[in-house]
């Protein structure tokens, strides 16, 4: 708003822009000052000032109209008081002011008024209204402000280790800690898709290149913000105020609060639990109470679990384990039992197997103590058996002879990611997710023993294999996926010709052809996996399909890693995940729309003007 310059300092800061007499006879006007256009109106006998650029897509404000001290865009009808620029709308952000002067000579404006808020916090006060009212757009340019900030948010713990690391940009920190604490406090079921969505993007944020690490923040927001919307909130119990509890003794009554469906007594033996104990024997309790039923939740359940762990180590585990990890309890107290199921039952009660090599545990352990195990060549293909007997028996030979946790995971792993890179196509297209279930269920079991090395994470690797076992139809016959060989293609035309095949549906054979050449060709595995993400994040790419990628990133990292792994098991980890995104891909591309709108406005595009 205009102020008389003999009641208000005026300084050098002020230039002219306009002719008062003009202005008032005309009642608007738009000028440009440092190449910023802002629009003037005289209006009530007052001149005011805001950026004419519509903070919600960019359409001139000087083309809409004001009554009554309103200003109103005349594209999707965003009101806002004209004295300050605060909205009506919460999906359309406060429009910039600027602060007037009428003299004799005309009209001056300040270009550069001092910022009510940094950009930082106005990006994330956006980001939490657009969780809160669940608008993609809203997110989409508060991640993409966020990044475009660049600040440091603080130190945060290494994704491995949980030990403390160098800080995140804020474009990362930020996007992931407002959603956790936005998704485990208003979802009354606590940690689900969404927030293992946003766990997953975490995990994928080093291994995607350049603009895509704001696309998979925004992923991860949105699909937050999207599973949460409509829910009641979530009320965390508190601890118990005995603080000398031993860790077996919380461990126990744990697991007896999960076995009789007691979520809230879990929680609060969980709570005391995270503020006493050291992270690994937090870990140990949950994935112990995890394996206590066969297969929870068709994996789900032990994958969210290890999800929300990874998410905690990114954001901080002091400030951020107890609401996390306490959100997870829904997954373990709520979740199907795979022994309740026929499947596990008949035609053979593999149910009955796998307990029976729970029993069995203990002995084992103790017999394999002190001993080293290297896992003959002939392991992996005997878990992909037809015979469930001599898979168990396999297992529990490697751990009688001193096979770990990690170790058998590794293994089992190895089997669960050959069932998707040689799923055949003449199956049922939901069939996909069978040995996707499979899949990520083995990989988080594997990323289980790197945070603790409780002996029950041996019963999650029985879980994973009669699981593969049961996936066994789905490779017959088995897909073909090309032996390693030579190639004498530039890689970067074959990563082209995969980004392409993935905008043709069916592709799937031809994916895994493609990742296997570029493999050949002595591509760099880094850049494969940008352009699997570039191909992943560009779509509207479900919730089976970002973990599945995830997992194929991780599993690719562990092998990779591994010299005794030879070259096709390793290149097996990214043709898994490039066929199953083959097979679900293209889609209708809505997300990359609005994130592209988003880019474009934060650029100064003119999306009115141009198609």
């Amino acid at each position: 708003m205009a102020t008389d310059p003999d009641t208000a300092a005026s300084d050098d800061r002020f230039v002219r822009v306009a002719d008062r007499e003009t202005l008032e006879a005309d009642g608007q006007a738009v000028v440009s000052e440092d190449g910023q256009a802002i629009a003037l109106f005289h209006h009530e006998g007052e001149v005011f000032a805001v950026d004419n650029r519509c903070p919600h897509m960019g359409f001139p404000l000087s083309r809409g109209s004001i009554e009554d001290g309103i200003l109103t865009c005349h594209w999707h009808h965003a009101r806002f008081e004209l004295e300050e620029g605060d909205t009506f709308d919460i999906w359309a952000d406060d429009v910039q002011t600027f602060p007037v002067e009428l003299r004799d000579d005309g009209v001056y404006l300040d270009p550069d008024p001092p910022t009510d808020v940094d950009p930082a916090t106005h990006w994330r006060n956006r980001l939490a209204d657009g969780l809160h009212e669940n608008l993609s757009l809203v997110m989409a340019k508060a991640i993409i402000g966020l990044d475009g900030e660049g600040r440091d948010a603080g130190t945060v713990s290494d994704s491995a280790s949980g030990e403390r690391s160098e800080p995140r940009a804020d474009g990362f920190h930020t996007p992931v800690e407002t959603a956790v604490n936005f998704g485990t406090r208003y979802r009354e079921m606590g940690w689900g898709r969404g927030l293992t969505t946003l766990g997953c993007m975490a995990n994928l944020y080093d291994d995607v290149g350049g603009r895509d690490k704001r696309r998979a923040m925004f992923m991860g927001v949105r699909e937050v913000a999207d599973e949460t919307a409509g829910s009641a909130p979530r009320f965390q119990q508190y601890a118990f105020d005995n603080r000398e509890v031993s860790k077996e003794r919380l461990k126990e009554w744990f697991r007896d609060c999960v076995e009789v469906r007691d979520r809230d007594g879990a929680e609060r033996v969980l709570l005391t639990a995270i503020g006493n104990l050291p992270r690994e024997d937090v870990a140990d309790i949950l994935f112990t109470a995890a394996t206590d039923h066969l297969y929870l939740n068709n994996g789900h359940s032990l994958d969210f679990v290890n999800t929300a762990f990874e998410t905690v180590d990114h954001i901080g585990w002091e400030d951020h384990a107890d609401a996390a990890l306490a959100s997870t309890l829904e997954q373990l107290t709520g979740a199907t039992r795979s022994e309740e199921l026929s499947s596990w039952r008949q035609p053979v009660d593999i149910a009955e197997l796998v307990f029976d090599a729970h029993d069995l545990l203990p002995d084992l352990v103790a017999a394999g103590a002190g001993k080293e195990w290297k896992r003959p060549e002939w392991f992996v293909e005997t878990l992909l058996e037809d015979d469930p007997e001599l898979v168990i028996d396999t297992l529990t030979d490697a751990i009688r002879e001193g096979a770990t946790t990690e170790q058998l995971a590794d293994a089992v792993a190895r089997a669960a990611t050959r069932r998707v890179a040689y799923f055949a196509t003449n199956n049922e297209f939901n069939d996909w997710n069978t040995v996707h279930h499979t899949f990520t269920y083995a990989n988080a079991v594997h990323r289980a023993t790197a945070k603790t090395d409780a002996t029950e994470l041996y019963r999650g690797c029985l879980d994973a294999a009669m699981s593969v076992y049961l996936d066994r139809f789905l490779n017959q016959p088995r897909a073909p996926v090309p032996s390693p060989g030579e190639s004498d293609r530039d890689p970067l035309d074959v990563r082209e010709e995969l980004l392409d095949c993935f905008d043709e549906q069916g592709q799937v054979n031809r994916a895994a052809t493609l990742v296997s050449e570029h493999f050949d060709a002595g591509g760099d595995p880094a850049d494969l996996k940008r352009t699997l993400g570039r191909g992943l994040l560009r779509e509207d790419a479900g919730f089976h399909t970002l973990q599945n990628v995830e997992a194929g990133f991780q599993r690719f990292d562990a092998l990779a890693d591994d010299p005794a792994t030879d070259e096709l098991e390793a290149r097996l980890a990214l043709v898994a995940p490039a066929r199953y995104m083959a097979a679900h891909f293209p889609t209708r591309r809505s997300a990359e729309q609005t994130f592209s709108i988003a880019t474009r406005l934060h650029q100064g595009e003119r999306l009115h003007e141009v198609e």
